[in-house]
């Protein structure tokens, strides 16, 4: 392969392969050292889904580079694949912040040692809620409730986007529409996984919470803003197809893919470090140096 034979945009496609090639490394190395120590299933599991969120994203973007002439049928199926992942990546995190703190998902019982905690709400939230309210089974529900509804918003607009598109019913008014309710809803349940952190702050202090919320948060908003700024600048005539080597009809996707191909590899070494294996390896070293002796 000589790459002095190449053209930009197969310059380009070959180093958002390696990205994604990278990505998957990083990420299938960290999966196995959890596989290896395999303690907690329910935290482990969820932790699996969670950093698998790099590769999905990175390899998502690069089948939608391979077609650089932007075919629809990538950016119909393979958007809402992504999407529907990342609803489900909220809902995994959900679950391992309930495992941290050895609360049902189920029954939603708040021990009794944090009943009566402060929950500070901040607009717009207040017009729907008391700026100050207190901990109890019923906004812990509630709480778990404005998480659950992206989980369940996400498919059903991936549905009606690829029907609308597919019926050929599909104007671009509409998709403004998918975003502000999609936006609204994201915000929402960031919001509430938010208020999960400072309400059991204490509790969560040791599993590192900030840092493993903080990754899913920045790739689902790094990636989200960045795509509307780039749409914009597109719609706007700011960045046009001839601006680049990559003379395609949906120049914006094109962008954002390669970007998002980059990203991932940053995204998929800092879960090395966020969701490491080590809490999990006690017991594990304990037993090798015993029958070391």
């Amino acid at each position: 392969m000589d790459i002095s034979t190449m053209n930009r945009g197969e310059i380009t496609v070959m180093a958002c392969a390696g990205c994604a090639l990278l990505s998957m490394h990083f990420t299938a190395q960290l999966l196995s050292q959890h596989l290896f120590y395999w303690k907690n299933p329910k935290e482990q599991r969820a932790i699996l889904f969670i950093i698998a969120m790099a590769p999905v994203y990175a390899i998502k973007s690069f089948v939608s580079i391979l077609d650089l002439q932007g075919s629809k049928p990538f950016f119909i199926l393979l958007d809402p694949i992504k999407e529907c992942y990342e609803a489900f990546v909220i809902a995994k995190f959900l679950d391992l912040i309930y495992s941290f703190l050895k609360i049902s998902i189920d029954n939603d019982m708040v021990p009794d040692e944090m009943k009566g905690r402060e929950i500070q709400h901040s607009f717009p939230m207040t017009l729907f809620q008391p700026r100050t309210t207190r901990l109890d089974q019923r906004t812990l529900r509630l709480l778990k409730y404005w998480t659950w509804q992206f989980v369940s918003i996400r498919p059903i607009c991936s549905v009606l986007m690829i029907t609308l598109r597919i019926l050929d019913m599909y104007p671009s008014w509409a998709s403004w529409i998918f975003t502000i309710i999609l936006n609204m809803s994201v915000l929402l349940a960031l919001y509430s996984l938010a208020k999960f952190y400072h309400v059991f702050a204490k509790e969560l202090e040791p599993h590192k919470p900030l840092a493993k919320f903080g990754l899913i948060k920045g790739i689902v908003f790094f990636c989200f803003w960045q795509g509307l700024v780039l749409k914009t600048l597109v719609s706007t005539g700011v960045i046009k197809s001839h601006h680049f080597w990559l003379d395609v009809e949906h120049i914006d996707v094109s962008l954002q893919n390669i970007l998002v191909c980059i990203e991932m590899v940053v995204f998929s070494v800092l879960h090395q470090y966020a969701y490491h294996v080590s809490p999990y390896m006690g017991d594990v070293q304990t037993k090798f140096k015993r029958r070391n002796e």
